[in-house]
């Protein structure tokens, strides 16, 4: 009599664990404990908030940052070493007509 006793309990060992890790169990506890998650609610509004308004700062950064290097390039284009340029123009310009 003594032994189904034993076996019953051995087999309710691990289904207890199974249950207990498992994922709708773990909402619920979290659903008995989370009165105050409520609270918490108005706090991940701002954060959300926060991180669209650092996206939208982000992406404006990227763009601005996009336009400089063109303009740095531009730049350095313009201020190249003006005699390596004549020189480049006067050796075309001389195959050209020779």
């Amino acid at each position: 009599m003594l032994w189904p006793a034993v076996i019953l309990i051995a087999l309710l060992i691990p289904l207890t664990a199974i249950v207990l890790d498992s994922p709708v169990f773990r909402a619920w506890v979290e659903r008995r404990q989370g009165m105050g998650g409520q609270a918490a609610s108005p706090e991940l509004d701002e954060l959300a908030k926060k991180v669209a308004y650092l996206e939208t700062d982000l992406d404006t950064v990227t763009k601005q940052l996009a336009q400089l290097q063109e303009e740095h390039q531009f730049l350095q284009r313009l201020l190249e070493d003006p005699t390596k340029r004549l020189s480049a123009s006067k050796g075309t310009s001389g195959t050209s007509s020779g």
